[in-house]
């Protein structure tokens, strides 16, 4: 039986794409996405200094010998306070390559959960012809209890954006840029009727060329 997705504008359902919502679940292939896509967001700017190059301690701060103190050579050693860190953080990246084969398997996976536990649903953003907030937390209120919503649109829905991004618990992304990480982190998922074809294509791969599929 083929999966479908509940309409709030109208009435009525839509089936869903069965190669883009009806996968298995592959927990080892989403698990690497998500964690690819949440250390590409990581800045990677942290940095400490090490002993040469903090200032100062570039004289001896006593003799070797005759003071009855352990011998010292600088005063920014890493044992000494103010002095350099041993081992510590430096500038660098986080990101890692996942293939895309294995992308699109996790993108399934993701969407397909939300279709299997009927947490998916499907409206018309032309609905929304001047941005209301009000609008669109009466529509979320008509589909169900409050809880966090990733709501997917087109890049010409703009209005439908506006609408739904002040609300709390609720993220708002355009197709092209929803990745695992944000489906799997959400509750239920909505999804405009414009924006649906392209993430099943996303899903399925058909939105590449041929010489990208195989990579």
């Amino acid at each position: 039986m083929p999966n479908t997705a509940n309409k709030l504008t109208g009435t009525g359902t839509v089936t869903l794409d069965a190669d883009a919502f009806g996968a298995s679940f592959n927990m080892a292939v989403v698990h690497e996405t998500v964690r690819a896509e949440q250390a590409a967001l990581r800045q990677g700017t942290h940095a400490t200094k090490t002993r040469g190059m903090v200032r100062g301690g570039g004289a001896k701060p006593w003799k070797q010998k005759g003071s009855g103190r352990a011998r010292a050579g600088s005063s920014r050693s890493p044992l000494w306070t103010g002095g350099g860190t041993v081992f510590g953080p430096s500038p660098r990246h986080y990101t890692f390559k996942v293939n895309r084969k294995a992308r699109r398997v996790a993108l399934r996976s993701a969407l397909s959960v939300h279709a299997q536990r009927g947490s998916v649903a499907v409206f018309d953003a032309s609905v929304f012809e001047t941005p209301s907030s009000k609008q669109a937390a009466a529509l979320l209120a008509g589909w169900g209890p409050e809880v966090p919503t990733l709501v997917v649109l087109t890049e010409d829905e703009r209005e439908a954006g506006l609408s739904f991004r002040n609300l709390e618990r609720v993220l708002v992304l355009p197709a092209a840029d929803t990745g695992v990480a944000n489906i799997v982190g959400a509750a239920r998922l909505l999804v405009s009727e414009a924006a649906l074809p392209e993430l099943v294509a996303r899903a399925a791969g058909r939105n590449e060329k041929p010489e990208e599929a195989g990579s």
